[in-house]
């Protein structure tokens, strides 16, 4: 009866046409939830603003909250609810009184808890359209529930709450959807078996964010500047960034069990993406044609890898999810809070640009942002207060979809002047007159033309409008669902012990994320300053670098795996510093097993390094023919030079075998090696010498028990080794320290016996010749394995 008066009121306010005649139908929204965060933060100022923009046209409306709470209590929840909704700043104050009054008369409060409460909405739902001759257009079912009652809820709505035929459905999905790949088809297939694709509208509210939302129009309008320049050609880089300055504080169950990618990556900045990679369709505004493009965008992305990414969690979070969770004090989190995701699309468009999408917590600001970077070539010769600094062909050349907060903190469209001026629709986006002092990335908003939304909206009222009108190229497909966590789920899997950096929060983090492209990979671009865990407490699920002394020198150690990643980029990193200093860099390598790894990760993932300008030395040989399986150059050769271009004039193979016969002193092989190094290496220093541990302490070539190569002037030394091959060539200690930086080594359960006596031990090199390496003016790095640390 309340209702029926309500819409008799609206007819005489003039406020609809006549519902019996000319009404284009009744629409019936329910919204499951109606009394949760999301509902009261956005939901119902949602649908209040589809009410306000729609009244006129044609359509009638009711609207049922629901919840599991009794009538009574989820009643007066509701309307606390709907009594503080807010009137837009544009719309006339007496309008929205009155619209408002009648929003709230037309909303009621059911409990939806049992088979029986959807039969007798829908029941409800036929009785006033009966009464009031009503023709039904639709039912809309707003699912603002945790993901675990969907399936109930379909089921109920399937068999006791769909529309008549003739009137569509539509049910809205808030994410998550699933937790990974499995988890998404097992919800997907159930979801299937009661509704319709068409008739469901998956929310990633990032779709309704008026920059977002604004990509795929911009590129339409601005195809005669865009279609030359939106390439691999043109584009050095493409940033997707959302920062959060908040923490998980009172969100860490959630967090626990999704992290950042799940909760950012996978859907917010990866529709972001998507929108900048994809194919454009003739027509824009076919939602088939442009659905089917962003699946075609998925399938051109390549694998991501463990090393695609680079990971954090703020130092705060284990004690929140401690406390909140009530887990035990030495509960150890492995769910990263920040993340930076090197990704990239194998299209012919996209082939080699990077596109790097970055997301975290307890950051420095709040600001999200899509920056397309394009590469420059042009030197000016004019100094820039001579000529039109805003103009200047010098300065970045970027495309910016400003996504709110931070410095601009509202939305924004910005495009350099030195690239174009935009086409924009005048009447939703108009230009910003009046720059201010502001910056963005470092240059004034006088350098940019500056466009932005005429009336901004709220991302929910932009999608729950799409949801009345229809338009489903604003949700995710299930197709494209699964195409999404079929790309993510692999690293999900792989990054599941990769350890986390630890930082701050705020603008205390300083440096300590910043992350560089290295050969196709990501790597923090400064040391973490990590405290050594407690051995007694580490897991092998507690997956954390432990940055720490042994023996009085740093020591670096994780899995094996991730140890060599690691060692092979401090290699890398060292490389590329001293050739910019000196011009070459002059590294030893020692034989054995445990280099074999370290030098195929070499050769496949570390193609910057400046082979060109490398000496590769032996640290140490076996006396065989360099093409025997024994020798160490063979090893080196197999697994590393074959596949590198090093010129042939810098590999410098101990010679072992001359004149036909096998280190025999009277050759003099050593006296050779040592004048090659003395004549190459200035100082005979080498830049990086890596040596490894036998399980009896020896390092290169030098054994226990045996006086040759530790000390004295020779650089060179013949040896004698307890196992066959026995005799060796080798660097002798004293040359080893000479070194401008050692790194030792060490891996595998075999070795957890001598790295426990080593940690023990002092200065006893006839013993344990390895503890006699302490270079005299350079750095020693141990690279220690959890297997051999912690055995």
């Amino acid at each position: 009866k309340m209702l029926r008066r309500v819409l008799c009121a609206v007819l005489f306010m003039g406020a609809l046409p006549s519902l019996a005649e000319g009404t284009q139908g009744h629409i019936s929204v329910v919204l499951l939830g109606a009394t949760g965060d999301l509902a009261k933060k956005y939901l119902w100022q949602g649908l209040f603003q589809l009410y306000m923009d729609q009244v006129s046209s044609g359509h009638s409306f009711t609207f049922h909250g629901a919840a599991l709470t009794a009538l009574e209590p989820g009643q007066r929840l509701m309307f606390d609810v709907l009594k503080k909704l807010a009137c837009p700043p544009d719309e006339a104050p007496n309008r929205c009184a009155v619209l408002k009054d009648q929003f709230l008369k037309l909303s009621q409060y059911h409990q939806l808890k049992t088979a029986e409460n959807y039969t007798a909405l829908n029941r409800e739902i036929e009785t006033l359209l009966r009464q009031e001759g009503l023709r039904e257009a639709g039912r809309i079912f707003y699912f603002s529930v945790p993901p675990f009652a969907y399936t109930e809820i379909a089921r109920h709505i399937n068999s006791s709450c769909r529309p008549p035929r003739g009137a569509w459905l539509r049910v809205v999905l808030e994410k998550p959807f699933g937790h990974d790949l499995e988890s998404a088809q097992q919800l997907a297939a159930e979801l299937t078996s009661f509704f319709r694709e068409e008739e469901m509208y998956r929310v990633d509210h990032y779709l309704g964010k008026q920059a977002v939302a604004h990509i795929l129009p911009f590129r339409d309008q601005n195809r005669q500047f865009l279609d030359p320049i939106w390439n691999r050609h043109h584009v050095e880089r493409v940033e997707i960034v959302l920062k959060e300055t908040v923490d998980a504080r009172g969100r860490t169950s959630f967090y626990e069990q999704y992290g950042v990618i799940r909760d950012v990556l996978q859907n917010h900045l990866t529709e972001a993406l998507t929108f900048l990679t994809m194919e454009l369709p003739a027509n824009v505004s076919r939602t088939e044609e442009v659905l089917q493009c962003k699946l075609q965008a998925f399938q051109s992305l390549r694998s991501l890898e463990k090393n695609s990414a680079v990971l954090g969690q703020y130092q705060a979070y284990a004690s929140q999810v401690q406390e909140e969770l009530q887990k035990a004090q030495d509960y150890i989190s492995t769910t990263p809070t920040f993340a930076g995701v090197l990704v990239h699309s194998d299209s012919l468009r996209w082939e080699g640009v990077p596109f790097l999408l970055t997301s975290g917590k307890a950051l420095d600001e709040r600001v999200g942002y899509v920056r397309v970077l394009f590469k420059n070539r042009a030197y000016c010769t004019q100094s820039e207060t001579l000529r039109d600094a805003g103009h200047s062909q010098c300065k970045a050349k970027q495309i910016i979809f400003y996504i709110g907060h931070g410095a601009l903190n509202t939305p924004a469209v910005l495009v350099s002047r030195n690239l174009f001026r935009p086409v924009m629709p005048e009447g939703s986006w108009r230009e910003a007159v009046g720059q201010s002092d502001l910056h963005v990335f470092g240059q004034p908003l006088s350098d940019y033309y500056v466009y932005r939304p005429v009336k901004e909206r709220d991302a929910y009222s932009v999608l729950i409008s799409n949801i009345y009108h229809g338009r489903k190229d604003f949700f995710i497909t299930t197709e494209n669902l699964l195409a999404s966590w079929a790309f993510w789920t692999p690293l999900l899997d792989s990054i599941s012990y990769q350890p986390l950096r630890l930082y701050p929060g705020g603008v205390e983090n300083q440096h300590l994320l910043d992350f560089e492209m290295v050969s196709g990979e990501l790597a923090f671009t400064v040391v973490e300053p990590v405290e050594l865990l407690n051995p007694n407490r580490l897991m092998p699920s507690d997956y954390r670098t432990i940055q720490s002394k042994f023996r009085q020198s740093p020591l670096v150690s994780a899995w094996s795996e991730d140890l060599i990643s690691q060692l092979a980029s401090d290699i890398e990193k060292t490389a590329r510093k001293t050739v910019a200093h000196s011009g070459q860099f002059h590294l030893a390598l020692s034989g054995g097993s445990s280099p074999v790894v370290l030098f195929q990760r070499l050769a496949r993932h570390h193609y910057a390094f400046p082979w060109k300008h490398t000496h590769i030395w032996l640290v140490d040989e076996r006396c065989v023919p360099l093409t025997d399986t024994e020798s160490n150059f063979f090893s080196l050769h197999n697994h590393l030079l074959q596949n590198v271009r090093v010129p042939y004039f810098n590999v410098h193979p101990m010679p072992v075998h001359l004149n036909q016969r096998l280190c025999v002193e009277e050759d003099r092989g050593t006296e050779l090696y040592a004048k090659e190094i003395m004549a190459l290496v200035a100082n005979a220093s080498f830049d990086l010498v890596l040596l490894g541990v036998g399980s009896d302490g020896h390092t290169a070539s030098l054994f226990p028990r045996s006086d040759n190569g530790l000390e004295g002037a020779q650089a060179v030394v013949l040896t004698e080794s307890p196992v066959k091959p026995h005799q060796r060539m080798s660097l002798s200690l004293p040359l080893i320290n000479k070194a401008r930086q050692v790194f030792v080594l060490v891996l595998g359960k075999g070795k957890h016996d001598i790295t426990t006596l080593l940690s023990r031990v002092g200065h006893e090199p006839r013993k344990w010749p390895v503890s006699g390496v302490s270079p005299s003016s350079g750095q020693l790095v141990w690279y220690v394995d959890y297997e051999a640390l912690l055995g």
